[in-house]
């Protein structure tokens, strides 16, 4: 060629090309290895958990499960606590989060989050014997949540706007739905999956879901290592057909039940 700048130039251009095209997409090395590494939180039933025999159960597992089948590879869950979720994708100890992640901002900064898989909603979880149907009857009736949660402060809010009623604050989870159960509150919000669990669990009698509570839906996604998009464009498509095939309505079903219907996925609005 007789530019040789031009020469120099195509080089770079073609050298770039060739490394490009080299470099494996992530869904193509999760093929290859004929395994995925899920990271899972198994200490949020119906969610992730543990089953009698130690085994990891739960809508997550089975989602981590079904994405595996379409790929025609090995599911391996990888317990990680909450605060493991992203560290352990960062660091290649997994290779997406199927774990509940919200989809907030400030992670999509690190990680590539889907569309929704899955949305909590909040419920009202009450006594049968409360006369509580609905949000709108807590207003006179003394009700309580765990202290310093997203609940426990709308609710307190609220209870200070209706001017009628009570609030009440526990240290723990369990500790206000005992108080709900000894009939110390009359009724406290919680998240329809663990309202599940919980009159699924047979450890607290006598307790319905009463509704939905008006508070914001927390919508959460799949996660994979930001620059992977091959991988996140899959796992989009999966979450769609995971829905139009019926398979999220089962797993919710299953693991969360037929009591309450499932949040919609989709925010009105917007594209998703």
């Amino acid at each position: 060629m007789k530019n040789p700048t031009l020469a120099v130039a195509l080089t770079a251009v073609l050298s770039t090309s060739f490394i490009n095209v080299a470099q494996a997409d992530k869904l193509d090395d999760i093929i290859e290895s004929g395994k995925l590494r899920c990271a899972v939180t198994l200490d949020f039933p119906p969610m992730g958990f543990r089953d009698e025999a130690n085994n990891p159960v739960g809508f997550d597992v089975d989602y981590c499960g079904d994405l595996a089948k379409v790929l025609g590879v090995t599911p391996e869950v990888v317990e990680t606590p909450f605060p493991d979720r992203i560290p352990a994708l960062i660091s290649g100890r997994a290779d997406v989060i199927v774990a509940s992640t919200s989809d907030t901002l400030e992670r999509a900064k690190t990680v590539g989050m889907t569309v929704p898989y899955f949305a909590f909603q909040m419920v009202v979880l009450t006594r049968e014997d409360s006369g509580i149907n609905s949000y709108a009857d807590l207003k006179s009736h003394p009700v309580g949540n765990t202290s310093g949660t997203y609940e426990a402060i709308a609710l307190e809010k609220d209870v200070k706007a209706w001017g009628g009623g009570s609030f009440r604050a526990y240290q723990s989870l369990n500790d206000t739905i005992l108080a709900v159960t000894q009939g110390h509150i009359d009724a406290t919000v919680v998240t329809n999956t663990v309202a599940a669990a919980t009159l699924k669990s047979g450890k607290y009698k006598g307790l319905k879901i009463a509704g939905d509570a008006p508070y914001t839906i927390d919508y959460v996604s799949l996660a994979a290592k930001r620059n992977e998009y091959g991988l996140l464009n899959y796992m989009n498509l999966f979450v769609n057909q995971q829905v139009r095939t019926g398979r999220y309505q089962e797993l919710w079903d299953k693991w969360v039940g037929k009591e309450i219907a499932p949040a919609n996925l989709s925010v009105p609005g917007v594209y998703y």
